[in-house]
């Protein structure tokens, strides 16, 4: 069953309640044919690692927020809650919203770790924005893919605007790249976080191909979305240089 304007697939994303980034990347991500509908998870917690964990104890209930809606897959738009709740937790969750709502559902985090899986890729470089104690739950998290973290690199933050991540320029998002592409015996460089703005840096990065290739969180989210919708439309490589969707980035540029 498809809709006028998804074809392909349509596709049901869940979003950090402030979040910023991950519905307009992802709508330049998507090649023709997908679409998105989105919802929002919402927590009152006072902290942010008790917002990302409550993010996950209330994905069920927002996901019905789609009613009978097609979506081929369920897509949560968040990298921390995973490293918060641990695979084990995650893939549990994961399996009763995909029961639930009859379609494959995934995070950002088992996207990107499929991505890299599908790459080859096993030596990783981490560009971050997040607290030193987040940064060190990613890396456990990563760790318990089978990947070895080579480096994590921080991206500086200001603590004084509305949100540290959110709130960032895709210049201070890509501020890093440089030293963790040159990384001897690195297989892929990773940018970290949903909210962080990652797709011009990562384009840059990866057309001037000076070292090892550059992918991100929300790539991999629209890459895994396309994946179960019709595999192997479109490779990798493609999404790693842009071949589908830089042109609808370049024209919000200008």
């Amino acid at each position: 069953m498809s809709v006028e304007y998804a074809p392909k697939g349509l596709i049901g994303l869940l979003t950090p309640q402030a979040n910023t980034t991950v519905e307009p990347e992802f709508s330049i991500l998507l090649p023709p044919g997908y679409a998105h509908i989105n919802a929002r998870l919402v927590s009152d917690k006072a902290t942010i690692e008790e917002r990302l964990l409550d993010y996950l104890d209330v994905a069920e209930q927002v996901a019905g927020q789609f009613a009978n809606a097609p979506v081929k897959a369920l897509a949560l738009g968040c990298t921390g809650s995973s490293y918060l709740a641990g695979r084990e937790n995650e893939e549990r969750l994961l399996k009763r919203l995909g029961s639930s709502r009859g379609a494959t559902a995934y995070t950002a985090a088992t996207a990107l770790a499929d991505g890299l899986a599908h790459m080859g890729a096993r030596r990783i470089a981490l560009a971050t924005p997040y607290p030193d104690s987040l940064t060190r739950k990613s890396v456990a998290y990563w760790e318990s893919h089978g990947l070895t973290v080579v480096k994590a690199a921080p991206v500086a933050t200001d603590s004084a605007s509305f949100h540290p991540i959110y709130s960032l320029s895709a210049e201070q998002a890509g501020s890093v790249l440089d030293e963790l592409c040159s990384l001897q015996g690195v297989d892929a460089v990773v940018m970290l976080g949903t909210g962080m703005p990652t797709l011009a840096p990562l384009l840059n990065a990866n057309r001037a191909g000076q070292g090892a290739p550059v992918l991100s969180c929300m790539l991999c989210l629209a890459w895994k979305a396309v994946q179960i919708a019709t595999p192997d439309d479109y490779p990798m490589q493609s999404w790693l240089q842009g071949t589908h969707w830089a042109h609808r980035l370049e024209a919000l540029q200008r």
